[in-house]
């Protein structure tokens, strides 16, 4: 905060703001109050839950994902799924031969 902007708790800065805050209720100086409207705009970023050792690996998997419209997860948990069912039938094929 460059100069006072708060005129309920005088505040010169965020900190000062914060403490007076932590002190007092708003429900003490609701009529003090003032209706305001602004806009958020909030962005989706999804960071990674796997571990991946290559950072470029990981890279690629997250922009695959942002192409499609979906997050990493998934893509990984059909992939991984494929390949397991794709093991355990070459395994069973292999045991019985």
């Amino acid at each position: 905060m460059k100069k006072r902007r708060s005129s309920i708790s005088m505040a010169r800065s965020y900190s000062e703001s914060g403490e007076y805050w932590d002190r007092h209720d708003l429900n003490a100086v609701w009529d003090k109050t003032r209706k305001m409207k602004f806009e958020v705009v909030a962005e989706r970023e999804a960071l990674p839950i796997y571990p991946v050792e290559k950072k470029d690996l990981s890279e690629k998997i997250q922009s695959l994902a942002r192409k499609q419209g979906v997050f990493s997860n998934a893509l990984l948990n059909p992939w991984l799924e494929q390949k397991k069912i794709k093991e355990q039938r070459a395994t069973r094929v292999g045991r019985k031969l």
